[in-house]
């Protein structure tokens, strides 16, 4: 049986994950929060009202700063707080309807990674978008959830003689039970987790952003040029759209259709 393990939502992009005890999903929207807030690089200037999905390298991403691995993020989605913790033990809280405190939360990542930007970063807030690596293909994909088969992370880790922490992979939903590589001929297929409906839409392109470990927060693989030297190709895991809603979690039956 194929048995949901995990979900996670990531409220900033590039910053940590949220694990999930439940979450309700409807049909046409994405993971609840997930990627709603972005850093920009600071070599654009945002504005909710005009904004058009900008590629993954517009923003501070895992793939150019793999320090970010270090900072864990939570969101209070309620009271609209954002509390970041660094490997030290410091801690810094947002609001996240104080301008000024958000100003404060995009310096100090900046100061943490000591890395040049062109002007300053910002944090911004996505209003009926969310910042997605997929966002620029189509509003669907912006709202498409990700799969990871714990089973192929399983397999290529055998393979290549190495462990593979699969939250390298930043999926919202990781699932178990199924063959190694089974999801990558899901697609165009329908499948149920729990009551939800999903279709497979996408197989999923690795980035460098999986070369970072996100223990230890240093870059030490290089997954995307392995998987193309081994297996010709670098997707691992799919996207889903979202059919029809409802709420899941752990253990919920994945049946693909």
């Amino acid at each position: 049986m194929i048995t949901l393990r995990q979900l996670y939502r990531y409220p900033v992009k590039g910053l940590s994950a949220e694990p999930l005890a439940r979450v309700e999903l409807r049909a046409g929207e994405g993971m609840p929060l997930d990627r709603l807030y972005a850093l920009t690089n600071g070599s654009w200037d945002f504005d909710a009202g005009s904004y058009q999905p900008r590629p993954k390298t517009d923003f501070i991403a895992l793939m150019d700063h793999p320090a970010l691995a270090a900072l864990t993020t939570h969101l209070d989605d309620d009271a609209r707080r954002l509390t970041m913790r660094t490997p030290d033990g410091r801690s810094l809280q947002v609001d996240l309807d104080d301008s000024a405190a958000c100003a404060r939360f995009a310096d100090f990542v900046a100061r943490h990674l000591g890395a040049r930007f062109e002007g300053p970063p910002t944090l911004v807030a996505g209003e009926g978008f969310r910042f997605t690596d997929v966002s620029v293909l189509s509003h669907g994909m912006m709202n498409a959830v990700s799969l990871i088969n714990l089973a192929t992370v399983r397999r290529i880790g055998e393979e290549w003689g190495v462990d593979i922490d699969p939250m390298r992979f930043r999926a919202n939903l990781y699932i178990d039970g199924a063959e190694p590589w089974a999801e990558a001929g899901w697609l165009d297929r329908e499948l149920t987790i729990g009551s939800v409906r999903l279709k497979a839409v996408m197989r999923t392109p690795r980035c460098a952003a999986t070369g970072v470990n996100p223990l230890t927060a240093v870059r030490d693989m290089t997954i995307p040029a392995t998987m193309m030297e081994r297996y010709g190709h670098r997707d691992l895991g799919i996207y889903l759209e979202v059919l029809a809603g409802g709420t899941i979690g752990p253990g919920a039956e994945v049946e693909v259709l």
